[in-house]
């Protein structure tokens, strides 16, 4: 096991996948964190929408 993170840890392609996971696990934690002021916002951007299609279809 300690062999294979070391060579994780070295190869430089593993470094990147490291990152890519990071990155990912940092979005899921502000998406979870944010989760009612986004569902709040796009509920509002679609009842926008939905009462600007009402005016103009009339």
């Amino acid at each position: 096991m300690m062999n294979l993170l070391e060579k994780i840890w070295r190869d430089e392609d593993a470094v990147g996948v490291v990152e890519l996971i990071l990155i990912l696990v940092v979005i899921i934690g502000l998406v979870v964190i944010f989760k009612n002021q986004m569902t709040s916002l796009v509920n509002k951007i679609f009842s926008s929408v939905t009462n600007g299609t009402k005016k103009i279809t009339g």
